[in-house]
């Protein structure tokens, strides 16, 4: 089911916003924790988003915030295996509902409000309604859908960059801090997001 929501394009033109939003909480989280100041996120109808964070124009900080977006897919994937492993599925769901209420605080537009709701409506009918079997189902479909979705969203950069002239994209943004060639950071967050999905691939096979 989630390899079906990548890979089939009508399912991706409506999930592609999932992982916008995903992609755009990535980026504020590690704002946070690097000691920027998240000052909102915006979500685009044509599944292109915008993070402003306040701090440092460059260093490290900056360099883990630029990263962050196109690997946070991934990572929610990898907890939501670990978190099914482990038997905390419910945990899990109530933490995604926090985190999407949270997000509300931060959100400053219309379309990216809806999204979020949306998502949260999603989560919580399954954390209130679902029987626990069906909430494990959900979370392992929603995981291997962020650990497909994550190399994915590289793939796009790729062809994005291409069509693009504005060299505004995030691969852009760390080959100006890091001065690395965009094309490298692209392969470099392509071999981390294809790395991502083996952990996941590993359990399935025990």
């Amino acid at each position: 089911m989630g390899a079906a929501l990548v890979a089939v394009p009508t399912a991706w033109r409506l999930t592609r916003h999932a992982v916008t939003l995903v992609h755009e909480l990535g980026h504020a989280g590690v704002a946070v924790l690097t000691g920027r100041r998240l000052n909102g996120i915006r979500l685009h109808a044509d599944t292109s988003g915008l993070t402003v964070s306040r701090g440092k124009p460059r260093g490290p900080g900056m360099v883990a915030t630029a990263a962050a977006g196109y690997l946070a897919p991934s990572v929610v994937g990898l907890a939501l295996i670990g978190a099914v492993h482990a038997g905390w599925v419910q945990e899990a769901l109530w933490v995604a509902l926090g985190l999407l209420a949270l997000t509300l605080v931060f959100i400053r537009n219309g379309f990216g409000l809806l999204v979020v709701l949306l998502a949260g409506a999603a989560v919580g009918l399954t954390a209130y309604r679902a029987d626990p079997l069906w909430q494990v189902r959900v979370v392992e479909a929603a995981a291997w859908f962020w650990l497909l979705a994550g190399p994915r969203t590289v793939v796009e950069l790729f062809s994005h960059r291409r069509r693009s002239r504005a060299a505004t994209s995030d691969a852009d943004v760390l080959a100006r801090l890091t001065h690395v060639p965009a094309v490298v950071w692209n392969l470099v967050l392509l071999g981390l997001t294809l790395a991502a999905v083996w952990p996941a691939v590993d359990r399935l096979l025990d």
